[in-house]
């Protein structure tokens, strides 16, 4: 069995050394054992086919993937540099809103130049999507005291009902326990702006008034003459008229100046000398 196995073996090795020879030999193209090695490799051509297409198949796969690798890193590597662009442009347009906002409140300062400003930050507010009533971080340690008028760069918040050494309470324009006697800016008609209870989950008042000269897009501000706010803080604009001849129910529908729904921070004004009709009157 061994000597068997021994011959098998000698003449494996003696024919591999053949088709070895008669190979490197037919490389040569003038070679007369070219054709020979010809007719020797031609049994081989479909395997060597075979496996270079193997080959082939193969490399592309890993080529393949190495792209898709690629692709991906470089595709994470532009969704980085878009977040950074998006929150870029957020941070630009905030700088831009708290600018507006800046130069609006320096307005203010100018226009209402008796009054001290007391910043104040909302940290709780009653059920509802809107600010009608809310506490702000600002108390009677810092000047606050009931009646404050509250605003914004925008307009008429409202005012102080209540008071802690470091919080207040707010009730907003749009409540329906508020009411701020006004003036139309246009006219000059004396009319009055209150809450309602419908209006106010729209973030919307109502104002009542005697004559008819009333359109829409009139501008509605502080008259002065309740005590509690100065004269010319803006309410809002008239955005729809109702009513008929009877003076007692004809009404118009008030968009407030202050967005109630995104609001975030106020002014109290303080008077400084205690006079809210007199010394803090606007400039007219």
């Amino acid at each position: 069995m061994l000597r068997l196995f021994k011959k098998k073996f000698v003449l494996l090795l003696l024919a591999t050394v053949v088709i070895l020879i008669v190979i490197g030999v037919s490389s040569n193209q003038s070679s007369s054992l070219n054709t020979v090695g010809n007719i020797i490799s031609v049994p081989f051509t479909p395997v060597q086919r075979f496996f270079t297409f193997i080959g082939q198949k193969v490399e592309g796969s890993f080529t393949y993937f190495k792209d898709i690798q690629t692709l991906k890193q470089e595709n994470e590597s532009l969704k980085t540099k878009i977040d950074q662009m998006e929150k870029d442009n957020r941070d630009l347009a905030r700088f831009r809103q708290e600018n507006e906002t800046l130069r609006e409140t320096l307005k203010l300062k100018d226009q209402f130049n008796n009054y001290d400003y007391i910043g104040g930050n909302m940290i709780a507010k009653d059920a509802g999507n809107f600010f009608n009533v809310f506490t702000i971080d600002s108390g009677s340690n810092e000047g606050v005291t009931v009646d404050s008028p509250v605003i914004t760069s925008k307009g008429l918040v409202g005012s102080i009902i209540g008071t802690s050494p470091f919080t207040s309470k707010v009730i907003s324009v749009i409540d329906s326990d508020s009411t701020v006697f006004a003036v139309n800016s246009r006219t000059m008609e004396l009319v009055r702006v209150k809450g309602d209870l419908k209006l106010k989950d729209q973030g919307l008042c109502k104002m009542d008034y005697s004559e008819k000269d009333i359109e829409v897009g009139d501008s509605i501000e502080t008259s002065g003459l309740d005590g509690r706010y100065p004269k010319g803080i803006v309410i809002g604009t008239v955005i729809e008229v109702k009513g008929d001849e009877n003076q007692f129910d004809r009404y118009a529908i008030i968009q407030p100046a202050v967005n109630f729904k995104q609001l975030q921070s106020v002014f109290v004004l303080k008077s400084k000398s205690n006079n809210l009709t007199g010394t803090g009157s606007a400039k007219k």
